[in-house]
């Protein structure tokens, strides 16, 4: 003892990692001690020193094997235990070697090394992970706060680390022209190739090889999140799976996503489903496909055949629009407060008046508008069958307040890019083509189809609709310069906690029908818009 501090340095069993250590007579977890006193539970901010020595202590037996002891080190010892052990058994790791990082706060990033071992085949495994040190509920102590994410950061809860013969064989994914499909060339891919070979891996003729994987738990899977290969030990061999992606519409999409960020857009044929493009600027989530998103003002699209077969609005009839509307009890207004003062529905679309749709909801029923998208759109039945793991929409019954706030796209309704694509393309075609990525005759699998066609005339005034506020409306200045039969509508949807609005965009264009979200990016025509233009031009 020199001075009354202790100067401590520990080095793990592998080369952990050297901590230097200095206190003022504490024990190993930081806390003071007197003889014969009851010790209280810890409480305030953690010091460096707390950080430092739980996380040392946790890595230190990690490393070395000591599994119970590394268990012990973390908030949680039994499931820390469980994962901890079947790291080494199922993922088949040895020689690990844990190299810690400098602290901030409390959280220490730290590198993991190791050897993955199948038979006779090994190959190296490196990454990057972080712990976080907390006060342990009780007596304070600090220990990691334990998360399957400490141990992998892919990891969720539920989910483990395997080694093994894959899964499912490999795929070679081509787009409609027989080109490879790679995420190294389209980013946006990486989900839905993972999607795509755990589907038709087994069916596509191919071998199986050996990799390390992530194997999701029921939480991830009720997310629709598909496995994960970490490392291939050996290859297999791919079969083949053809998809309906068109080659330049897919490099044009994932250029334009690329410009904005929180960006998706899907782009699809709209006489047949046929989904041509879907690119995410972030590529860890595919929005595109699986988003549960407010569409705000792009549900009117929908609303309005509702409102135009109960009789309740007709495009070129005077229609309401003033300041304000009250249902349910909430005050709802229009974007900036503007009203139309002897102005048609049609003007009202054009111009999203959100209150010329809040003054017909005592008018319909609770239910009105859940029947209207599942039987004549095919929304929010999750029956869909694409090919990939994908969010069919949601358009539940409510009342009061919320079914109002349900016509604008606000309240309960969730969609995504493909949900709105497939909308717009409902109304070119004038019946809903349930979208897919994979032609059902190579799985012989049945794609959804919608109960009923809207009427003649309800389409008629629909696409009059779309194409005014194309040529007019808040679209028209995305959709300048979008040759052929078109019609669009923007839509801004308010996120609590968010200071601008996420901005959608749904049009088409002759036989194509395309939709886009940016997360709060702000008004749909000025950010969705013309990334969905720029899409409709290239695709002539």
């Amino acid at each position: 003892m020199i001075g009354g501090v202790i100067a401590a340095v520990v080095v793990g069993a592998a080369g952990v990692g050297a901590w230097a250590l200095a206190g003022d007579g504490t024990d190993s977890d930081g806390a003071h001690t007197t003889s014969g006193a009851v010790k209280k539970a810890k409480t305030g901010p953690l010091s460096a020193a707390e950080v430092t020595s739980a996380a040392q202590r946790f890595l230190t037996a990690w490393q070395g094997g000591e599994l119970a002891g590394a268990a012990e080190a973390t908030d949680a010892a039994a499931p820390a235990k469980a994962l901890l052990t079947a790291y080494g058994k199922d993922a088949r790791t040895e020689g690990l070697t844990l190299t810690p990082g400098t602290p901030v706060g409390a959280k220490v990033p730290f590198s993991v090394k190791a050897t993955v071992v199948h038979d006779r085949t090994r190959a190296p495994l490196a990454y990057d992970s972080a712990l976080t040190v907390v006060r342990r509920d009780g007596d304070g102590e600090p220990r990691v706060d334990w998360t399957p994410a400490v141990l992998h950061p892919d990891l969720a809860e539920g989910d483990r680390l395997v080694t093994g013969e894959a899964g499912d064989p490999p795929i070679e994914a081509v787009d409609r022209d027989g080109g490879a499909l790679t995420a190294a060339k389209y980013p946006s891919l990486g989900t839905v190739l993972d999607g795509l070979r755990e589907k038709y891996g087994k069916r596509a003729g191919g071998t199986a090889g050996v990799e390390l994987r992530v194997v999701r738990g029921k939480a991830s899977k009720a997310k629709k999140l598909s496995d994960k290969t970490l490392l291939e030990l050996s290859e297999g061999t791919p079969g083949t799976v053809k998809t309906t992606l068109d080659p330049a519409l897919q490099a044009a999409a994932e250029k334009q996503v690329a410009r904005r960020a929180r960006s998706s857009v899907v782009l699809t044929r709209a006489s047949t489903g046929e989904i041509l493009a879907v690119a995410n600027s972030g590529h860890g989530f595919n929005t595109g496909f699986q988003g549960s998103l407010a569409p705000g003002s792009t549900m009117k699209v929908l609303t309005s055949s509702l409102l135009i077969e109960k009789g309740l609005a007709s495009a070129d009839k005077p229609h309401p629009c003033p300041k304000y509307s009250s249902y349910g009890g909430w005050k709802f207004q229009n974007d900036d407060k503007f009203s139309i003062k002897g102005g048609t529905f049609k003007a009202s679309f054009a111009r999203s008046c959100n209150t010329a749709f809040i003054s017909r909801a005592g008018k319909l029923a609770d239910d009105d508008l859940t029947r209207q998208a599942q039987e004549v759109f095919g929304l929010g039945r999750d029956d869909w069958a694409i090919g990939v793991p994908s969010f069919d929409g949601a358009v539940p019954v409510q009342s009061a307040a919320q079914k109002a706030a349900s016509l604008i796209g606000q309240g309960g309704v969730r969609m995504n890019p493909l949900n709105m694509a497939s909308v717009s393309a409902t109304v070119r075609s004038g019946a809903f083509h349930q979208p897919y990525l994979v032609a059902p005759s190579v799985d012989g699998r049945t794609l959804a189809t919608a109960s009923r066609k809207m009427s003649a005339g309800t389409l008629a005034q629909l696409r009059e609709l779309m194409a005014y506020t194309a040529d007019y409306g808040t679209a028209a200045e995305a959709m300048a310069g979008v040759p052929g039969d078109t019609g669009a509508k923007t839509g801004s949807a308010e996120v609590d906690g968010q200071k601008k609005p996420n901005g959608w965009f749904t049009a088409y264009r002759d036989d194509l029908a395309a939709a886009a979200v940016v997360q709060a990016g702000g008004h749909g025509g000025d950010t969705a818009g013309p990334i969905v233009a720029a899409l409709l031009k290239a695709g002539g």
